[in-house]
């Protein structure tokens, strides 16, 4: 029987946000019209949602640092995010670093990704891609955006400055996402969310299952998994359990994290309960994928440089 983890954890993927500032339109709008979305109704997470907040939720899980991801932040205010986290207190290590948001095929692009790229707490962008012909489902403003050449030139330029790029995209555009990959082999990618496996008919999850191998086969894209309960609503251990099978089948513990998107996934499902199914799949591999898993593909990918308790106690046994 394999050794649980029990070590420090990273969380590579969760939001704050104070609605007093009136820079998040998307939880505006919802709040103004009561619309669901993707995930479902908003309404739970329709509150402040700070730094002691996530502390609370995510108490009981040994997690030592985490990566903060755009939160939708208005593009009429750029840059404005990452200074507000800064002006946090990031003691307790929630938000040790930051995914900044930025419109990567905006006429400011260059000069905005420089100045992010400044901050030493800034090590990625994301410019979320995912787009659906319902507009209830839809994050981009259209379909074509990986492709064009003026949204291109912003990634090579993120890329130039260092800079991970988190991809977040519905399956029926992993084809074009594996283009972009290939396009771009110096960038270092992150597939958000497992992919979104959205569609939960069986053509759809056979669709996922394909473009999730052909993108595990590029060496310069890892994954998260993470807010599976957003495209799995009456979850369960077993039904989740083949998803993150797929995901470790087709990229590796050592090209893969697990990450709670609070408090999104948090309409769905505790903290603790996300992480107990992680720690349940994850139990039937070695503690080193394990490790990687919950800490240290994270620590690597988005260079938070934190040591490795297993590292510490290899080395003090040379």
């Amino acid at each position: 029987m394999t050794e649980h983890y029990d070590g420090p954890v990273i969380d590579p993927h969760h939001h704050l946000w104070d609605l007093s500032l009136q820079r998040h339109p998307w939880l505006e709008k919802v709040r103004a019209s009561g619309e669901e979305m993707v995930v479902g109704n908003l309404g739970p997470i329709l509150r402040d949602y700070g730094i002691d907040d996530y502390r609370a939720d995510a108490a009981r899980q040994n997690v030592v640092a985490t990566v903060h991801v755009e939160a939708g932040w208005s593009a009429a205010y750029p840059l404005e995010e990452s200074r507000w986290l800064d002006g946090l207190d990031r003691s307790s290590g929630v938000a040790h670093r930051y995914i900044a948001g930025v419109p990567l095929d905006g006429p400011d692009a260059p000069r905005l990704l420089e100045a992010e790229a400044e901050n030493p707490n800034v090590v990625g962008i994301r410019d979320i891609l995912s787009w659906h012909p319902d507009a209830a489902k839809r994050f981009a403003s259209r379909p074509d955006r990986m492709g064009d050449p003026a949204w291109r030139a912003g990634l090579a330029h993120a890329t130039r400055l260092g800079l991970v790029f988190d991809l977040m995209l519905y399956p029926w555009q992993m084809a074009e996402a594996l283009d972009l990959v290939r396009a771009f082999p110096q960038t270092l990618f992150v597939l958000n969310h497992g992919g979104s496996p959205i569609d939960r008919t069986e053509d759809g999850m056979a669709l996922w299952r394909r473009g999730l191998r052909a993108l595990g086969g590029e060496p310069n894209l890892r994954l998260k998994i993470s807010d599976l309960v957003a495209y799995d609503h009456a979850w369960t251990l077993e039904s989740l359990r083949p998803v993150i099978a797929h995901c470790l089948d087709c990229f590796g513990p050592e090209r893969a994290m697990f990450a709670s998107d609070f408090p999104v996934a948090g309409l769905h499902a505790s903290f603790d309960e996300v992480y107990q199914v992680f720690r349940t799949v994850a139990a039937e591999l070695s503690l080193d994928e394990q490790r990687a898993l919950f800490f240290a593909t994270a620590n690597e990918t988005y260079r938070l440089g934190l040591a490795d308790p297993a590292e510490i106690g290899r080395a003090s046994h040379v």
